[in-house]
């Protein structure tokens, strides 16, 4: 390597962004052409504080509809880049009232927010009685569930790790194996919450194992039912039809 390209290199450096924000009126995470989306509202945002074009990278893509209480992007910037824990502030006064900053922090040149993210925990949102303030944050879902049922359809998902039938079909992923570390329902006093945690997942599939345990919990499906869909490898077999406006990326957790 040359003077000159060490010289370049030393003068790159990275920054994690931590994020939250409400996805009801987003195309999702990632920037797409022609549609807003949180990427492309923060991107905004750096521009028009730092004077400068930001490149982001981030780490868990969310579906349209889909929140996050805490996600993160990365970017590189010179040596020239000054920031200031104060410069937050400023971010959140020019972002939108749904998109929030929680932190910026200088990282090694080599982090990675995607490939570096360990677990990765959601949470789905179900609600029984129609409520108007929280109808774009949970599924309204005023059936009548067996939750012991629920419960075991969770508990069955750890001993799998292939979910070939809970990932959409318009993917680019090499495989469909997921390691679940933890997948349980809990009851609060006005929504049921589906917690799962896992390494990676697949697209649409927290939605779609959502929906398709409503059905065991409804007892149009079976657990054994259950399992056969599970190992068919067959996304027809799977529901998908649980609403985006339920599920929230709650953590990404990373090794430091």
């Amino acid at each position: 390597m040359s003077e000159n390209q060490k010289s370049k290199v030393k003068q790159s450096h990275r920054y994690f962004i931590e994020v939250m924000y409400k996805g009801t009126n987003y195309a999702g995470f990632q920037v797409q052409k022609n549609a807003n989306t949180v990427q492309a509202e923060v991107e905004k945002a750096l521009k028009i504080f730092y004077k400068q074009e930001f490149e982001l990278t981030g780490s868990s893509r969310t579906d349209a509809g889909v929140h996050a209480l805490q996600n993160y992007f990365h970017f590189d910037v010179a040596d020239s880049f000054e920031y200031h824990k104060d410069h937050i502030y400023n971010l959140n006064s020019i972002l939108p009232a749904d998109i929030v900053i929680k932190s910026l922090k200088k990282v090694s040149d080599d982090a990675h927010c995607r490939f570096d993210a360990m677990r990765r925990e959601y949470s789905y949102f179900i609600y029984r009685k129609k409520d108007p303030f929280i109808a774009d944050r949970a599924y309204y879902y005023p059936y009548k569930l067996d939750m012991d049922l629920l419960q075991e359809a969770a508990s069955i998902l750890k001993e799998y790790k292939d979910f070939t039938t809970f990932s959409k079909k318009n993917t680019q992923v090499n495989n469909f194996l997921c390691n679940i570390e933890e997948s349980k329902w809990t009851v609060h006093k006005d929504t049921v919450e589906y917690t799962v945690a896992a390494n990676r997942f697949l697209r649409g599939m927290v939605r779609a194992l959502v929906a398709t345990m409503l059905k065991v919990g409804t007892g149009k499906t079976s657990i054994k039912e259950f399992r056969e869909i599970i190992e068919s490898k067959e996304c027809k077999r799977a529901d998908f039809s649980a609403p985006a406006g339920g599920l929230f990326l709650k953590r990404v957790v990373y090794k430091d």
